[in-house]
């Protein structure tokens, strides 16, 4: 056979999307990288995810200080990698999401993007901010190919809850697996009955006194600490974008 009628398979790098948790703003964004990260090449980071000013529209963690720094942002933005910004509240008015335009349009260029756990503050910030890519969160614990395909139709991209590693028939049915991001590693998430703590957390960055809570106390389960997932087995089925967290002291993400 003429090798010119042969038509040659690239198989996509795999890229990461990786957690700022832990980094102190004062910090630079390369040491931190290289403390936790070091044998991640800055070619295969697509963004790192973390609160950058106050915001009432923060989820997924409370907020206590600011992670990314202005100049790590424009250091990110030179290395060609872009900020994620976790607006993943479950809770937004519009008058909220007027409130938090100044931060919006600040970091809004090309290689920056946004996390959204609400539908409708998601659509907001994609008709005002089309230059944001818009990814659905963890936190909407998406976990069947119908909920994947309404989700596509607002986000950009969709990130699927740590169990959905180990649902072959689920990732099997996944048409557009370049839109999906799956986790490269898990903590606490993967085995919790509940997740609680996320609504917490949304209330929490309200500032007005909520508390934290965690299903821990209340529901016994099994505690995995920090696991890695086969990431050769995930990429042969498709996948090439992840979403990678850092382990804390004791190999653990949560509780």
């Amino acid at each position: 056979m003429n090798t010119t009628d042969q038509q040659e398979t690239v198989t996509p790098i795999s890229t990461f999307t990786v957690s700022a948790r832990g980094k102190s703003r004062l910090e630079p964004i390369g040491q931190f990288l290289q403390t936790n990260f070091p044998s991640l090449p800055l070619n295969q980071i697509e963004s790192i995810f973390g609160f950058v000013e106050r915001s009432t529209l923060y989820g997924g963690r409370a907020f206590n200080q600011r992670q990314l720094s202005n100049s790590d942002v424009l250091q990110l933005n030179e290395w060609g990698i872009g900020v994620r910004i976790p607006m993943t509240n479950h809770f937004a008015t519009r008058d909220e999401y007027r409130q938090n335009k100044r931060i919006l349009q600040k970091y809004h260029k090309p290689l920056n993007s946004i996390i959204c756990t609400n539908d409708e503050l998601a659509q907001w910030i994609r008709d005002d901010f089309p230059h944001y890519d818009v990814e659905a969160s963890v936190i909407k614990n998406i976990t069947t190919s119908s909920q994947i395909e309404d989700a596509l139709a607002i986000y950009s991209t969709v990130v699927l809850p740590m169990v959905a590693n180990d649902d072959d028939a689920l990732l099997d049915s996944i048409r557009d697996k370049s839109r999906i991001r799956l986790f490269a590693n898990a903590g606490c998430a993967y085995t919790c009955p509940a997740r609680i703590c996320y609504k917490s957390f949304s209330k929490m960055n309200k500032f007005t006194g909520d508390e934290f809570k965690c299903s821990q106390p209340i529901k016994a389960r099994e505690s995995k600490g920090m696991i890695d997932f086969d990431l050769q087995r995930l990429r042969s089925k498709g996948f090439h974008k992840f979403k990678l967290l850092r382990a804390q002291v004791g190999n653990q993400t949560g509780y």
